[in-house]
């Protein structure tokens, strides 16, 4: 389960320490028009840049420190946010699809309009981390890579599933089926037939568990929103096509 917090974000309910702050846009509450609307947060995807600059603004007012703005490419590069940041501002695009700190007030954001965002923090409250997971980054290893920037046993790590397309919504080819179990032939459980021969509804949220499960992680938790569905709410890239980008940010206080 999630809960919501002013003015119109989600806030993860997981067992994580005191000290560790996250939260979860929707696209409430922003200024930019449709197809945009209304807090979009992402810079690429078309929308005015003013529009999302007050976007981006609206957000830092909940936030300690503006968050490390990523270049996604459904890759597995995961940045220490602690040395990245002071190098964004010469070069704003950082190229990659997840980000950790041990700093506090640093914020770790992914964003996202369908693919999984997953927030990450170790039982001791001094390490974050934030990663976006379609199933590409999935496949090839983008969350094997951002728990290895832990020092922890999986024991230790806690992961919350964000607002993903859900299994009734996202269909994918024989390819797809066929890498994922390939590599884990318990992966089967997350598809099921499509409506056409040769595609599959893939369970995103189930292919990530399984996939963390796999590194020994127990603590999981959220995977309960999908993006397609809930049009009120979130933005969805295959729902839509042209659209905003929600966020996903994680912070030691």
């Amino acid at each position: 389960m999630s809960h919501f917090i002013a003015p119109y974000f989600i806030t993860p309910h997981w067992p994580a320490p005191r000290n560790v702050k996250a939260l979860q846009t929707t696209r409430l509450g922003g200024g930019s028009l449709p197809p945009y609307d209304a807090l979009n947060l992402g810079e690429h995807v078309g929308d005015s840049p003013q529009r999302v600059a007050q976007n981006r603004a609206l957000l830092a007012q909940y936030l300690p420190n503006s968050p490390l703005w990523l270049s996604q490419v459904h890759g597995t590069r995961v940045l220490d946010a602690n040395l990245s940041q002071s190098s964004q501002r010469s070069q704003r695009s950082q190229q990659a699809d997840a980000s950790f700190t041990q700093q506090r007030h640093q914020v770790c954001c992914v964003m996202t309009a369908d693919c999984l965002p997953l927030l990450f923090c170790n039982e001791a409250g001094t390490q974050v981390a934030a990663a976006h997971a379609g199933w590409r980054g999935l496949l090839n290893g983008i969350l094997e890579n951002t728990l290895a920037s832990f020092n922890d046993g999986p024991e230790s790590i806690f992961v919350w599933l964000g607002p993903a397309i859900g299994p009734a919504h996202f269909e994918v080819g024989q390819e797809v089926y066929a890498a994922f179990c390939g590599q884990q032939p318990a992966a089967k459980v997350a598809f099921t037939e499509g409506s056409q021969q040769g595609k599959w509804l893939a369970d995103l949220y189930v292919l990530a568990r399984l996939r963390l499960q796999r590194c020994g992680i127990t603590n999981i938790y959220g995977g309960e929103l999908c993006t397609f569905s809930d049009e009120a709410r979130f933005f969805s890239y295959r729902r839509d096509g042209v659209c905003g980008r929600q966020a996903s940010c994680i912070w030691l206080e």
